[in-house]
């Protein structure tokens, strides 16, 4: 895809889903598929363990699953390596790199998503192409900032960019969060530890659906 095209199927995007390259240490590929016919649209690669030629071929699952799906494909924390792992941008955090420089390692075509915690970081989201905005705490990343749903509300009040309420999402929150004004969510333990992904993913458009 291209620069435009990728802002296009960003736009319509709900679901994003956020995995390591082996989740439960296993092969990413089935619950890739699974989750994709499911309806995710974004999935991310985040993986600060691995090196770098580990985590691009960690990538080539992520990457030809999406690309069998038509969703896109983001790499977290590592824009210097998004050409090489064919993804369609990068997702950077406050303590990553800045989005300027993520951009200008990136390019105009790519994306590139930004985290938001605070109030005062719902303002300052230059340059970014989406933005995901902390809704509760989450095991999966513990230094994250939770804003609760009144921050979700306040960022369906400022932003005018895509964006997605992260932290804590599930199938038990997934509407009351839809409620107060996000147009998306990510999620990681909702639809990796489903027993049933594609039906986790099913569910949780749904309860987006239901809300807006």
């Amino acid at each position: 895809m291209d620069g435009p095209a990728r802002r296009e199927r960003l736009a319509r995007s709900r679901v994003y889903l956020v995995l390591e390259a082996r989740p439960h240490g296993q092969d990413a590929h089935p619950l890739l598929d699974a989750a994709l016919r499911g309806g995710v649209d974004v999935v991310q690669l985040r993986d600060k363990t691995l090196p770098d030629d580990a985590l691009v071929a960690g990538a080539e699952p992520f990457r030809a699953a999406c690309e069998e799906h038509g969703a896109l494909f983001v790499l977290n924390d590592r824009p210097d390596l998004v050409d090489a792992c064919g993804a369609d941008g990068v997702h950077v955090g406050r303590s990553d790199a800045p989005v300027a420089e993520a951009r200008a390692l990136v390019g105009p075509d790519c994306l590139v998503g930004l985290s938001a915690s605070t109030l005062a970081e719902l303002s300052d989201v230059a340059g970014a192409d989406y933005v995901g905005v902390t809704a509760f705490a989450t095991p999966t990343k513990e230094d994250a900032v939770a804003g609760g749903l009144e921050l979700v509300r306040a960022a369906a009040q400022t932003l005018t960019l895509p964006w997605f309420a992260i932290g804590g999402v599930d199938l038990a929150n997934a509407a009351e969060v839809a409620a107060a004004g996000a147009p998306g969510v990510a999620v990681v333990r909702a639809i990796r530890d489903a027993r049933d992904p594609e039906a986790a993913a099913l569910q949780l458009r749904a309860a987006l659906v239901r809300k807006q």
